[in-house]
Formats: structure tokens, sequence, C-alpha cells
């Protein structure tokens, strides 16, 4: 189990517990439910108690959070991670190409989900898996994965707000014209099927900004910003401007140049949901787009 705690000082003196455990430390009512009834606690100095209860300066508050349930199909395997960084709330791991994240009827094992839980497993770890910023199976880069519900809970409400930020390398197929621009075009899913996405007018609010850092034989290599994290947002938008990603054929590129969509999660950015440090994160592009520019 994890547990939290705080010491609490003269600023908060006064206040219900539940009031300084929602509006101080960003638990949702969702959480707070899940500690009262799912096994978990709530003390004060020491003793159990309810969240009505007051707290004075020099109170010890902690919160012990429950067991948590893992879904039947998640299933330990011993895969490897390429962790970048990790402590008791937290992972951040550079996921390679050809990967899922998580687990579906066409790839039940695997997957990066399987390999949290067989990792959990040999930590003495009793979580499930939690992922903040889920990657296509085809896209490397920076994953990050909250390791229980509470910073779930606490990177979701950030990344709601676009205060996680990550930036992408692509190679997208022709020249770009323009170095520098904004795609503001809303993406729905497309009627005919299960897997696509495509721009309508009804759409969710979709914007991807990028920048041209050079041509490159048949293409362009591009960094890209999300401003918003839909479903395929960078392969579908760059298709929208007549440049789909090399490798793409989903959306209309080319596999004689890459076997995989050109996109690489290279940058990530946020604050840590315990402490609030900025935690800023780099993985260097991949040998297989790499390739490409060299050639």
């Amino acid at each position: 189990m994890r547990n939290l705690n705080w010491k609490i000082t003269s600023e908060h003196e006064g206040m219900p517990i539940k009031e300084y455990l929602q509006q101080i430390q960003g638990f949702s009512r969702r959480i707070l439910r899940s500690v009262k009834f799912g096994g978990g606690a709530i003390l004060k100095n020491g003793q159990p108690v309810t969240v009505r209860q007051v707290l004075s300066e020099g109170d010890e508050l902690a919160v012990v959070f429950p067991p948590e349930k893992r879904g039947s199909h998640l299933i330990g395997e011993n895969l490897p991670l390429d962790i970048v960084y990790e402590d008791d709330d937290i992972l951040v791991l550079n996921k390679p190409a050809g990967i899922v994240t998580i687990p579906s009827m066409l790839h039940p094992t695997g997957t990066i989900a399987n390999a949290l839980i067989g990792y959990y497993e040999q930590q003495g770890l009793d979580y499930t898996v939690h992922v903040v910023t889920r990657l296509d199976r085809d896209t490397s880069g920076l994953l990050l994965v909250a390791k229980h519900r509470f910073s779930h809970s606490l990177l979701f409400e950030k990344q709601k707000t676009g205060s996680v930020k990550r930036s992408y390398y692509a190679l997208v197929e022709g020249e770009l014209e323009t170095a520098n621009a904004t795609i503001n075009a809303p993406i729905s899913k497309k009627e005919t099927s299960m897997i696509e996405r495509e721009v309508t007018e009804n759409g969710k609010h979709a914007i991807t900004h990028y920048q041209l850092i050079r041509h490159t034989a048949g293409g362009s290599l591009v960094d890209v910003r999300l401003e918003t994290g839909r479903t395929h947002q960078i392969r579908v938008h760059f298709a929208h401007i007549g440049h789909p990603l090399m490798g793409d054929d989903l959306y209309g590129g080319h596999k004689d140049k890459m076997a995989r969509q050109a996109l690489h999660c290279k940058t990530l950015a946020f604050h840590h949901p315990a402490t609030g440090e900025l935690l800023e994160f780099f993985a260097p592009m991949p040998e297989d787009m790499k390739k490409i520019l060299n050639n």
C-alpha cells in the first residue's frame, strides 16, 4: 500500500480533514471514497479519524490507500522495460516501437501493461496499471505511468488542463512549405472504421503545433507539440494537410522508407503529483528514424 503523510502548519489550522485533502492536496471525491470504503484509512497523529475532524497546527495527517484490484486480463510478464525515471508515485518509460501499451483482444499479452504488472510483482507492489500518456503501438518514446490511483487522478487533471507537455519528432512525406504552423482541425471517429480517425466539422477540438527542423530525402523532419491529445492526432492532422507520416499506411503514408509510422515522443514535462517539482525528460531519436536522416 502507498501512504501519504503531511505535517499540518498554522496556515491550515482549523480546516476539516475533508476540505484539506480536497482543496489543498487535490483528492477527488472518488479517491476519498475509495480510501474510506475500500480498505484504506485516514490517520491523525496515528489514530483513525473521519474526514469531519478538524486539523490543528502540528498534527501528523496520513492517508493509507487500499490495495488495488487488477483486471483478470492483466497478467504479469517478465518483459524488458526501459525505465527513464521512477519513484514511489510515477514511472517514465522509453517505449520502443512495435509494442502495444494496453492489452486488447488482438494483443492480449506482450504489452507495456503486462511488463508493468510483472515488474510490480517482482518489487512486491500491489499496484495495477495507470497509463497517463498512452502511445500507439508503432510510436516510440516517452510514456508516463502513475503507480497508484491518487497520482493518476492528479496527473489526469493536469493533463486535462494541458500542463502535461509533450513534443515529438515526426518524419512526414514531402517538403513542408511553412516552417512554423498550427493545425487547428477537429477530429472524430471515422464511421466506416473501428480504428481510424478523420477531420470533420463536428469532431472534437484538436490543435497541433509544428516547427520544421529540416528537409530530408523525400520528406521533412518536424518538431511537433500537442495542445490537445486526441487519438491519432498527429497522424490525422499531417495527413489532413497532405503530408502523412512516413510509414503510416493507415493514413496515406508509404512504407518504402519506414516500416512503421515515423513518430517519436522526445520530450515530456510535468509537475510531480506529490511534490510539485517540475520534471523534464528527453528520449533521443531511435535508430530507424536516424537512418532516414542519414541517407
